[in-house]
């Protein structure tokens, strides 16, 4: 299974909008949609998850492809490690 990040998405993009244009290319298993805690709003960008195969074809034929007027970026999503609190340095802290 790939994650795949998709930039530069209008902001009137909705699950079932990306999910119909990334299943023109395969089984699409997942859409998150990506919003603002405050707000509610939609962010501008998503994840999808594909098959690897699938994915690969997306990320290919998505690329650059124009979705309601916008061209979007489409690509492997680099996993981000999760912090537990304020001390992002990973060592102890030093006072």
């Amino acid at each position: 299974m790939t994650k795949l990040y998709v930039g530069n998405l209008p902001f009137t993009a909705t699950d079932e909008g990306v999910n119909a244009l990334f299943s023109q290319h395969g089984t699409v298993e997942r859409v998150s949609m990506i919003t603002d805690r405050e707000t509610g709003r939609p962010r501008g960008f998503a994840f999808v998850e594909m098959p690897n195969a699938d994915a690969a074809r997306a990320m290919q034929a998505l690329n650059g492809a124009d979705f309601d007027g916008r061209a979007l970026r489409v690509n492997e999503a680099q996993d981000r490690e999760r912090s537990g609190g304020g001390n992002r340095s990973g060592g102890p802290r030093r006072y």
